[in-house]
């Protein structure tokens, strides 16, 4: 039996009452699992009777794997009596718990959110620019120049920037030196930014052998709250001073760099291959803007748990790639200067965004009604076979009702998406 009371943010609360029955079910079942456990005198463990442990401890002592044992199944039961389309994991709490009676326990969880489409087809969206500059050509190869620069010494001259200083340094807080605020032999190339506030600055013009004291102040949003906002002194001594020397620009260059003969050819390559990476970049970038218009003329109010646990999906997916890359996720907070908590509240806009166009997708998918063909579903299959390099055969085999269903669903999307961009004006 379960009662539904509709709150504020598309939260449901359940109340859920297990009958005494049911209840008794796993009070017997908590008493097989822990009775091993438990020490009466007199009776060799896992021999005494449930009556004679309940004397000596209460019955409370089972309380905790009977409630775990009952409350799944009823939980299930009822978001399947009232037809709940759950999007996060319920917050349980057991109201009342009595040997020999029913169970009641509520379950406050989000569910999916409903959405009132504004206008979807032919939004207006700022036009997207995918034309390559010649600002664009030059810094392509600009990059292609450092990689194959050399780096060569100079003591004639004081640093510049993007001169690459060898550095000896420690910094100090009131006085007292810092973990972490010292370093040997580091190679700072000036104009990177890589280190805080004005430190780089203060190394230009400054010569080979120089001893000097740089001062800086962290930042108040500084990973490190024992340093956040304060002033610092730096310690340095540049002990070397070197600058990048670039290959020239000529058809020898194109030729040691590319399959080209010519430095003309090789530009002309790059120039396609930017277009290129512009028109994907102008794709996604003109989707998104037609998506957050699309969500702008809509009315969404998505649960502050859904986007939470987005969010958190989102830290495991990055941090699962890290690993992947041989960096702790933990020494990558450390590297950035932030908490899990700081890290996770980065993705919240993001999660949010993501939660919203999925719903105003699907919504659009529903009322258009689209048609998902068998060909759809084949082509996406076929797409998957390529992705997973696995058999379309064993492919099929291994898919259930529920995987297809969800395929279907992601067709109706990406049509919904489709129908958007073609539409969308831009201006």
């Amino acid at each position: 039996m379960s009662t539904i009371e509709k709150l504020d943010n598309n939260m449901i609360k359940i109340t859920i009452e297990v009958d005494a029955v049911r209840f008794e079910e796993g009070m017997k079942d908590s008493y097989n699992k822990n009775k091993a456990k438990i020490n009466i005198e007199g009776f060799r463990k896992g021999k005494a009777p449930r009556k004679i442990i309940e004397i000596q401890h209460g019955p409370e002592i089972f309380y905790d794997d009977a409630i775990n044992f009952v409350i799944p199944n009823a939980y299930a039961a009822a978001i399947q009596e009232h037809q709940l389309d759950t999007v996060a994991r319920p917050e349980i709490d057991v109201e009342t718990v009595n040997p020999g009676k029913s169970l009641v326990f509520t379950a406050i969880v989000a569910v999916k959110p409903e959405v009132t489409l504004g206008e979807y087809k032919g939004v207006e969206i700022e036009k997207v620019n995918v034309e390559v500059t010649a600002d664009d050509l030059e810094a392509d190869i600009k990059k292609v120049q450092e990689k194959n620069s050399r780096l060569v010494n100079i003591s004639d001259r004081p640093a510049q920037i993007d001169d690459v200083v060898t550095i000896d340094f420690e910094g100090f807080v009131d006085g007292i030196a810092f973990e972490g605020g010292k370093g040997e032999d580091y190679d700072l190339t000036l104009g990177s930014h890589s280190f805080i506030d004005t430190f780089e600055d203060q190394l230009v013009g400054k010569n080979l052998a120089d001893d000097l004291d740089v001062n800086v102040t962290f930042p108040v949003d500084y990973g490190k709250a024992e340093l956040a906002g304060k002033p610092a002194l730096f310690k340095v001594e540049i002990k070397d001073i070197k600058f990048k020397e670039l290959p020239a620009l000529d058809d020898e260059f194109a030729k040691d760099v590319s399959e080209f003969d010519t430095l003309d050819e090789y530009k002309a390559d790059i120039k396609s291959k930017l277009l290129t990476q512009k028109e994907e970049n102008a794709k996604r970038e003109r989707e998104n803007k037609v998506i957050s218009k699309v969500i702008e003329n809509a009315t969404i109010d998505v649960p502050k748990i859904m986007i939470a646990e987005q969010a958190n999906q989102m830290v495991e997916d990055y941090s699962n790639k890290l690993s992947q890359q041989g960096l702790p996720f933990d020494m990558y907070l450390q590297y950035v200067g932030q908490t899990k908590e700081e890290f996770k509240a980065s993705f919240i806009p993001q999660a949010e965004f993501n939660i919203k166009a999925r719903l105003v997708l699907e919504a659009v998918g529903n009322i258009e009604n689209f048609e998902v063909t068998e060909q759809d579903v084949e082509t996406e299959l076929d797409k998957m076979v390529i992705a997973y390099k696995i058999e379309k055969d064993k492919l099929k085999e291994a898919m259930r009702e529920q995987e297809t269903d969800s395929i279907k669903q992601d067709i109706r999307v990406q049509k919904a998406l489709d129908l958007m961009i073609s539409t969308a004006i831009e201006i």
